[in-house]
């Protein structure tokens, strides 16, 4: 990527405009390159471990042949390269590939946006807090998990989520953090709202080693909401929302302990996100995550996967909606990576799939229709696939083609600092 490119893209057409102004004849007039549209906003929406077979099959399943979700319908689409820098594997975890999104900088997997050097590297929430927007993120994993954390912290180790969550409130400072993960936040042997060793998962208990977080982001000004009326009730400023021990699900095979129900759901926190960062006059960046597509896949849980894949699609159409009366807005939904080795097959009893195979999920009804499919199931794991980005709003038109994930910070990074 040559320095122009990373240029703020106004300052991009000056020197474009300024070069072709000194090359052209003193008769003629310079031809000047349209301004790039104004964007006042973006919300960047990860289907974590979401693969183009997991968007189809959603699409079946919750809507028939005829239907389109509603992250099918934005205008613009393309795909995204996957792969990280690590030095044992050409598939990524989420980790290096949201640090790939978040600096622009392929990585070894686990890292939180340092390089493979280990040394950190400047990250999109923070600078585009440091130009002044209001930020946020929004997820049903741990609000200090992979994904998020690449946007607004740096770490060696994925796994330093205390710290991870330090970082939040001492150096990046997002408005908004909305998720799972108390546990994290709290000092061992202090419970939170949602108390340790639950039935539904003995392992869950308070393990943070900074102290009491939560105390220390309500003196630094943030509301701290604890259930589905706090948030409703909240006012403007700085929110804090943590809604379970973990993430806000039990990942399992399917019949074994698995539940997806979260506390406030995924559009609902969407929604209250843009509420808060929207009275920022300056714009905002929003990180908005669906967790959940990523674990029941490894856990080759075909209905968990669609289930989370509609309340995915529904925040997509909370932020469409959203946009549609800020034309101002930048709209990305893309997956981090494909987990499954997934694909849409027909219902056939004489498939090749069998132990040892491959693992088949369904029949599974194809909404409307006497049609069904299966959901096969190649592997535990995440896999090397590109993956699906679709937009709307200003300069979506530049995630059409195919591109490295890289390219997302290319795009974004220019209109959140400029």
């Amino acid at each position: 990527m040559n320095t122009l490119a990373r240029l703020p893209h106004r300052l991009a057409a000056l020197l474009v405009v300024g070069a072709l102004t000194s090359c052209a004849p003193a008769t003629g007039v310079a031809a000047e390159e349209p301004a790039a549209p104004a964007v006042r906003n973006v919300i960047f929406i990860n289907g974590d471990g979401m693969g183009a077979a997991h968007r189809e099959a959603a699409r079946l399943y919750h809507l028939g042949p005829e239907g389109r979700l509603a992250m099918d319908r934005l205008p613009f689409s393309g795909q995204l390269t996957t792969s990280p820098k690590d030095p044992v594997s050409e598939v990524t975890d989420s980790a290096a590939g949201a640090t790939a999104w978040a600096t622009g900088r392929r990585t070894y997997n686990g890292a939180i946006s340092v390089d493979t050097a280990r040394r950190p590297l400047p990250t999109l929430g923070a600078q585009a807090k440091a130009a002044g927007r209001a930020t946020g993120l929004v997820t049903t994993a741990q609000v200090t998990d992979a994904s998020p954390a690449a946007f607004y912290a740096n770490a060696v180790d994925r796994d330093a989520q205390d710290d991870i969550a330090r970082q939040y409130l001492d150096v990046s400072k997002p408005d908004v953090i909305l998720g799972g993960g108390e546990d994290w936040w709290l000092p061992k042997g202090t419970p939170g709202a949602y108390p340790d060793r639950p039935a539904a998962d003995r392992t869950e208990a308070s393990r943070g080693t900074e102290g009491n977080l939560i105390t220390r982001a309500r003196a630094a000004g943030y509301q701290y909401v604890s259930t589905p009326a706090q948030l409703a009730a909240a006012g403007s400023g700085k929110l804090l929302g943590l809604f379970a021990n973990e993430e806000m699900f039990q990942q399992h095979a399917e019949g074994r302990g698995d539940v997806y129900q979260p506390v406030v759901s995924l559009p609902t926190m969407t929604g209250k996100a843009l509420d808060v960062l929207s009275t920022d006059p300056d714009g905002f960046f929003l990180f908005v995550e669906e967790e959940a597509v990523d674990e029941f896949a490894h856990q080759n849980n075909a209905r968990r996967v669609l289930q989370a894949m509609w309340q995915l699609d529904r925040t997509v159409a909370v932020a469409r909606a959203w946009a549609s009366a800020h034309p101002d807005t930048l709209v990305v939904v893309a997956g981090d990576h494909e987990t499954g080795g997934l694909s849409v097959e027909a219902v056939d009893p004489k498939d090749e799939s069998g132990a040892g195979r491959s693992a088949e999920d369904g029949p599974l009804p194809v909404k409307g229709t006497k049609l069904r499919f299966t959901m096969d199931w190649t592997t535990t794991a995440h896999t090397g696939q590109d993956v699906p980005v679709t937009a709307v709003g200003p300069q979506a038109d530049r995630f059409t083609g195919k591109h490295p994930n890289t390219h997302v910070y290319d795009v974004l990074a220019p209109i959140l600092t400029g």
